[in-house]
C-alpha cells in the first residue's frame, strides 16, 4: 500500500500546493480520496496511471474536494474507458456530476456508479473485497462530511511444511484448507490443527482519511491503530477560533486524535494558505505524536519500504525543501513577522559587541556609526577619527573633498595644483590634452615622448629604431620597412575626429537593411518551409499499446 499527496491545500490553491486530493496505490490499482481541481494532472505527474482508478471516494460538497471531476471523467472518457467507475460519496454527487457532463454535451461509453450518503447515517461498509474492505463513518463539518478507513484483511501465517509433512500432511488440497484455518482430517482418522502447522496471522495494513472536522468521536474510531492516518491540519492552536469557526482542526487536534487512537504515522495535510511554511503545523503536531510527517505532493508514503520502493516515480521534480532548524512564527517565519514569504533573517547589526556593527567599539570600527564608534566610520558626517571616506569636513584624505587631489577638477584645484589632473585641458599630463606635456593621443608635434606622433622615439615610427629591422640587419641596403604605415592602409590620423559616430554607424548599417527588404519583396521565402502539402503519416494505432 503506497499513499500519494497529489494536493495538500485549503479552499484556495496556492503557487505550490493544489486542491485537495490523495491517491492509494495498491497491488496495480489506484483509488482516490478526494478529487479537487488538478487532480488528474497531478495523479499523472506522479506515475499514476489514471485508468487505473477504480474508486473515487469524496469526502464532502465543498468545491475544494470535488470540483476536479468532471475533467478527470473527460479524459477517461477520451482515453475509451470501459471498466466501471464507482464514485462514492454525500447526497447531491450524482445530480452535480450529471450535469457538468451534460452541459459539455459528453455522453459516457462507460458505466459510472454512485454510492450516496443521506445526512443521518452512521456507519457503512462501502467496499468489501476479499483483501479488504472500506467502511465510511460521518464527521463534524457544516455540511454532511464523511470520513473513510481502508483496511487489509489479515493475512494467514506461515505453514510449517516440516512439521506438515511429518504428520503426513501431502496433498496440496490440505495444505490450502490449513491456510485456510481450517482443520484437515487424515485418512487414519488422526485430525490435524490448523493452529499447529501454520503461525500467527499477518495484520493487514490500513489507511485512515480524516478531512474537514472537528474534534470528533468517529475520527477516533476511523483511525484506531491504523497504520496512517492523513488527517487534516488546516490550522495552527493560535487560530483555534478560527478553526472552531469553520469547522476544522488544528495540528494539535490531529496530533491529539493520533495519540488516542494509537495509529503508527500520523501525516498532517490540508494546510490554510496563510501558512507558507507548514512546518510550523509539523513542529506543533509533534509536541504531541512525534511521528508526524507533513504530507508533500507527489511524495510516496510507503507502508512497506522494502518491497515498494521505486514501484511509483514521479515524472516531475518533488519539492522537499525543508526550512532550517529554528523557532517559527504561525505565519510561517523565522523571528515572527508578517512578510509574504520565507526568509532567513538578518543579523542584527547591534549583536556584535566587537565592533562589527552598530555602536560596537574597536575591531574594524561601525559601518553605520554616526559619529559612536571609534575608527574608521564609513558614513560619519560629523566628527570621528582618521580616513573618512564621506566626510565633508574633517580629516585627511577626502574622497569627495574639492581640495588636494581633485579627481574631477576642470580647473586644477587648490590643493594639489596641476598634479595629476585626469580631465584637465590644461594642467600637466593629460591624457586627452591637444596641448600640453605627454599627450597619449596628440596627433600635433609634442614635446615628449608623443605615443602616436611622428616626432622623437615613436613606437610605431618609421625611423632608425623600429621594432622588425634592427639597424637593417635583416634587410641589408633596403629601405626600413614600414609595417604599419598609416598614410597607406588607414584614413590619417589627424582626420580620426572627423570619422563617423557611433549613431551614424548604426544609421548606416539601417539603411543597409531597409535596402535589403526592399530589394527582396515579393520574394516568398517560407515557400520551403512551408507543410501544409506534406503527406501525413499515420500514426502507431492506438491501441497498439498501453499509454494510460
Amino acid at each position: 500500500m503506497i499513499i500519494v499527496p497529489l494536493g495538500v491545500a485549503s479552499a484556495t490553491p496556492t503557487a505550490k500546493r493544489h486542491l485537495s486530493s490523495v491517491a492509494l496505490w495498491r497491488d496495480g490499482r489506484v483509488y482516490l480520496f478526494d478529487c479537487g481541481e488538478n487532480a488528474q494532472m497531478r495523479a499523472l505527474q506522479a506515475g499514476l496511471k489514471r485508468s487505473k482508478i477504480d474508486y473515487i471516494f469524496i469526502s464532502h460538497m465543498d468545491g475544494d474536494h470535488f470540483f476536479g471531476l468532471p475533467g478527470l471523467i473527460s479524459t477517461m472518457q477520451l482515453q475509451r474507458r470501459e471498466n466501471v467507475l464507482n464514485i462514492i460519496g454525500p447526497e447531491g454527487l450524482k445530480e452535480f456530476l450529471e450535469a457538468a457532463l451534460k452541459a459539455a454535451g459528453i455522453e459516457l461509453t462507460f458505466e459510472i456508479v454512485f454510492k450516496e450518503f443521506k445526512d443521518g447515517f452512521e456507519h457503512e461498509i462501502v467496499v468489501d473485497d476479499p483483501e479488504f474492505y472500506i467502511e465510511a463513518r460521518p464527521l463534524e463539518h457544516k455540511n454532511l462530511c464523511v470520513g473513510y478507513r481502508f483496511q487489509e484483511k489479515d493475512k494467514p501465517g506461515k505453514v510449517d511444511a516440516a512439521k506438515a509433512e511429518s504428520m503426513g500432511i501431502t496433498e496440496d488440497w490440505q495444505y490450502k484448507k490449513l491456510k485456510a484455518g481450517e482443520d484437515v482430517e487424515l485418512e487414519n482418522g488422526t485430525v490435524v490443527a490448523s493452529s499447529e502447522i501454520v503461525g500467527e496471522p499477518k495484520k493487514g495494513d490500513s489507511f485512515a482519511y480524516v478531512t474537514d472536522t472537528l474534534f470528533s468521536v468517529n475520527a477516533l474510531k476511523l483511525a484506531y491503530k491504523a497504520t496512517i492516518l492523513y488527517h487534516e491540519a488546516t490550522f495552527d492552536q493560535n487560530l483555534k477560533d478560527k478553526a472552531e469557526e469553520t469547522f476544522h482542526s488544528t495540528a494539535e487536534d490531529a496530533a491529539t486524535i493520533a495519540h488516542k487512537a494509537e495509529v503508527q504515522r500520523l501525516v498532517i495535510s490540508h494546510f490554510s494558505a496563510r501558512y507558507t511554511n507548514q512546518f510550523v503545523l509539523l513542529k506543533e503536531a509533534r509536541k504531541i505524536f512525534p511521528d508526524t510527517w507533513v504530507a508533500t505532493e507527489l511524495r510516496p508514503i510507503m507502508t512497506d519500504p522494502e518491497h515498494e520502493r521505486g514501484i511509483i516515480k514521479a515524472k516531475i521534480q518533488i519539492d522537499t525543501t525543508t526550512p532550517e532548524k529554528g523557532n517559527y512564527s504561525r505565519s510561517g517565519y523565522k523571528g515572527g513577522g508578517g512578510r509574504g514569504k520565507y526568509f532567513r533573517p538578518r543579523k542584527r547589526f547591534d549583536q556584535d559587541s566587537g565592533g562589527g556593527y552598530r555602536g560596537g567599539g574597536g575591531g574594524r570600527g561601525g559601518y553605520d556609526n554616526r559619529g559612536r564608534g571609534p575608527s574608521r566610520p564609513y558614513d560619519n558626517r560629523g566628527g570621528g577619527s582618521s580616513r573618512p571616506y564621506d566626510n565633508r569636513g574633517g580629516g585627511g584624505r577626502p574622497y569627495d573633498n574639492r581640495g588636494g587631489r581633485p579627481y574631477d577638477n576642470r580647473s586644477g584645484g587648490s590643493g594639489g595644483g596641476f598634479r595629476r589632473d585626469y580631465d584637465d585641458r590644461g594642467g600637466s599630463r593629460p591624457y586627452d590634452n591637444r596641448g600640453g606635456g605627454r599627450p597619449y593621443d596628440n596627433r600635433s608635434s609634442g614635446s615628449s615622448r608623443p605615443y602616436d606622433d611622428r616626432g622623437s622615439r615613436p613606437y610605431d615610427n618609421r625611423g632608425p629604431r623600429e621594432w622588425d629591422n634592427r639597424d637593417n640587419r635583416d634587410n641589408r641596403g633596403a629601405p626600413p620597412r614600414d609595417y604599419d604605415n598609416r598614410n597607406r592602409r588607414f584614413e590619417n590620423r589627424d582626420t580620426r575626429d572627423t570619422r563617423d559616430s557611433r549613431d551614424d554607424r548604426f544609421e548606416r548599417r539601417n539603411r543597409d537593411t531597409q535596402s535589403r527588404d526592399r530589394n527582396n519583396t515579393g520574394k516568398d521565402f517560407d515557400k520551403d518551409m512551408d507543410q501544409s502539402k506534406l503527406p501525413i503519416k499515420p500514426r502507431t494505432p492506438y491501441d497498439d499499446f498501453d499509454r494510460f
